[in-house]
């Protein structure tokens, strides 16, 4: 009986192995951008600047849009060296601040399509962070983070859906984190104004499967991109300890992942085990890409939420160290 138990069990853990690894490093591409116009926000650095450089490398026409005129010329340049049907790939260079409002927005994506044809692919990744306790969070910044992070993302979207339901066709991508599946301490502004980018695109999932127009939703963890950078200098402490546990990823790795999670028609696309854990875990009623991801799901989420105590756990430890410290600094002066 036990030689049964253990053969079931060498059996079990097998599959759940080989679901894994399916889940999450095979991906059948479902869709081709070769020859199809790509619109990028935030595509003069970071993640968008390698999403970019990936859809031109895949035969694709790509428009980028940024605030700043040189570092797209810059970007603009590369996608030309890197195109992969040199005498025929367009590329457009888009100067636009995109919390500028749904009609300002509207507007310049419209004149875009007269000249480089209709949006087959819209990747949102223009975003930024500033991190702050609650208290210490001014109402500037908030706005700031709600305004382009979600705003601009929600009036981006809004501009292209008429066109890609006429087409039925389609793909919109939204980049989100890690940061809206779990509150994390002096991230009160960001983590809301991406738990709403997440809400939205479940929403746009569900409104657009009929049209044959794939969602999918990108949550990176920390990644090395300039905004990061400057996200740095004034994060608190605890924020510091709490999101170093993890490190910074290549925003390469990130975009390659997301473009070919998006050409496969998934909803979730994440980079490392710590992503596959808290999506899984956070999954909540999100749309079901694959009977493999459900099964994962099923199986993982309660042993996943062990891990997550653990974790939470250690937040808590990090945050009460910080808090004896600081106590300990001001007794001393």
């Amino acid at each position: 009986m036990s030689a049964v138990f253990g053969v079931c069990l060498v059996l079990f853990v097998l599959v759940l192995v080989i679901l894994i690894a399916k889940q999450l490093y095979w991906s059948r591409r479902i869709k081709s951008v070769e020859g199809k116009h790509v619109v990028i926000t935030g595509g003069s650095s970071g993640i968008g600047r390698s999403v970019a450089i990936l859809a031109a490398k895949n035969g694709a026409h790509v428009t980028i849009i940024a605030r700043d005129t040189k570092k797209l010329e810059a970007v603009r340049n590369e996608l030309l060296s890197v195109s992969k049907n040199r005498d025929s790939q367009k590329h457009e260079i888009l100067s636009l601040d995109i919390t500028a409002g749904y009609n300002v927005v509207e507007k310049a994506l419209s004149d875009v399509e007269g000249t480089m044809g209709a949006i087959y692919m819209l990747v949102n990744c223009a975003g930024t962070a500033i991190a702050s306790k609650v208290e210490d969070t001014t109402p500037d910044n908030l706005k700031w983070m709600m305004d382009l992070n979600f705003m601009g993302t929600f009036h981006c979207i809004k501009s292209v859906v008429p066109k890609m339901k006429s087409a039925r066709d389609g793909i919109i991508v939204l980049t989100s984190s890690q940061a809206a599946l779990l509150g994390i301490f002096g991230y009160g502004a960001y983590c809301s104004s991406k738990f709403a980018v997440r809400g939205l695109a479940e929403t746009v999932a569900m409104e657009l499967k009929p049209y044959n127009i794939f969602v999918t939703l990108s949550m990176p963890p920390d990644t090395d991109t300039p905004g990061f950078a400057v996200e740095e200098l004034t994060k608190p402490v605890e924020t510091k300890l709490i999101s170093g546990s993890s490190g910074a990823i290549s925003p390469d790795v990130v975009a390659h992942q997301m473009f070919e999670d998006a050409l496969a028609g998934k909803f979730f696309s994440t980079s490392g085990i710590d992503g596959f854990m808290l999506t899984t875990l956070c999954c909540g009623m999100s749309p079901v890409s694959s009977f493999a991801q459900l099964v994962l799901e099923v199986l993982l989420m309660g042993p996943f939420r062990l891990v997550s105590a653990c974790y939470l756990a250690s937040f808590d430890r990090i945050i009460k160290s910080c808090m004896k410290t600081r106590d300990l600094n001001k007794k001393s002066q």
